[in-house]
């Protein structure tokens, strides 16, 4: 399968630099398998496709402020993007790497050293001098490059779900960013259960397919853990009937790799592209992502890849916003 295929013309405006100031009031294409039909509505009516007795599942993981700015001794910026929260050595991506000796040390804005050490499976390993929990707190948000601005104070609280729990994800699971409390409660009202997944997001999901096959890419590994309570919920939901509403990629890579290889925690490097059988998802919530992305692929073999570039095709006609901070959609 040619990645090629995957390929589409985005124009530039239409990709999203700032999210819109209330949630919920993002637009949201609703693709029906079945009928073959796009329907354009509010993401605030989200809650009338749902049914008494189905589960919404949410990926809780929280963001890190990832991204970390300093400079050598010769007075050169260097950049810093975590790849993972661990403490004292992490591994990075590193800006300009090529010029970073190993053991060379880095001064970050805050005033904590960080010594480049050797590579990684990705980036280059990184020592810092103090907690990492402290050298977070000089962070910035990790907000994708095609964003193309510095992160600003209103990107704590807008680049993060309103249902984040557990740090470690160094990009966010941009599907749950439109749900707000008020959403959740009026699901829970009409008897909709919610449980949660973590898979800590990062560079596995956004790193770039480099092979012309797209069965030779090979997904760099993400940390992920399903509570045995969202189990139990899962397998309870399924034998009454209830159907499985995932929020995000990356809560059907979790809920898919338990159901492949039955392992609840650890590294994830499922990689879902068209041919791939789901088990567990009824039905997908997701942003509109990048040509000839994972995320692309995983949403093309869930909905079809016709399907998903007839409706990418009507979401650029229709001037909808791409990509994190963009508007949303849900293939039934």
């Amino acid at each position: 399968m040619k990645l090629s295929e995957f390929d589409y013309d985005l124009p530039k405006e239409l990709i999203a630099k700032y999210p819109l100031k209330e949630r919920d009031k993002c637009r949201l294409m609703v693709l029906d398998r079945e009928k073959r039909s796009i329907t354009h509505k509010s993401f605030e009516d989200i809650s009338g496709y749902f049914n008494k007795g189905d589960l919404l599942v949410l990926n809780d993981t929280k963001v890190i402020r990832a991204r970390l700015f300093g400079r050598r001794k010769t007075g050169g910026k260097v950049e810093l993007f975590l790849l993972e929260k661990k403490s004292p050595v992490c591994e990075a991506l590193v800006r300009p790497s090529g010029r970073l000796k190993e053991g060379e040390k880095v001064t970050l804005e805050s005033g904590a050293e960080a010594e480049v050490l050797g590579r990684g499976e990705v980036g280059r390993y990184i020592k810092f001098n103090r907690p990492i929990e402290e050298i977070l707190e000089s962070g910035h948000m990790p907000l994708p490059p095609y964003i193309d601005r510095l992160d600003e104070p209103d990107d704590r609280s807008a680049y993060q779900t309103v249902y984040a729990a557990k740090e470690g994800a160094t990009a966010s699971p941009t599907a749950g960013l439109h749900f707000t409390k008020e959403i959740l409660d009026r699901l829970a009202v009409i008897g909709v259960r919610s449980a949660y997944v973590t898979l800590h997001t990062n560079y596995g999901t956004f790193a770039p397919i480099k092979t012309d096959e797209v069965e030779s890419h090979k997904m760099h590994r993400e940390y992920f853990n399903i509570p045995a309570e969202t189990i139990e919920t899962v397998k309870s939901v399924k034998k009454d009937g209830g159907r499985v509403f995932a929020v995000g990629t990356t809560s059907a890579r979790s809920l898919e790799f338990w159901a492949r290889d039955g392992k609840t925690e650890g590294d994830n490097d499922l990689f879902i592209y068209p041919g791939f059988k789901f088990k567990i998802v009824d039905h997908l919530i997701t942003n509109f992502h990048l040509p000839k992305s994972t995320l692309m692929l995983l949403t093309s073999a869930f909905a079809g890849k016709d399907f998903i570039f007839e409706a990418y095709h009507k979401a650029i006609e229709e001037r909808y916003r791409f990509f994190s901070y963009g508007d949303s959609m849900l293939i039934l």
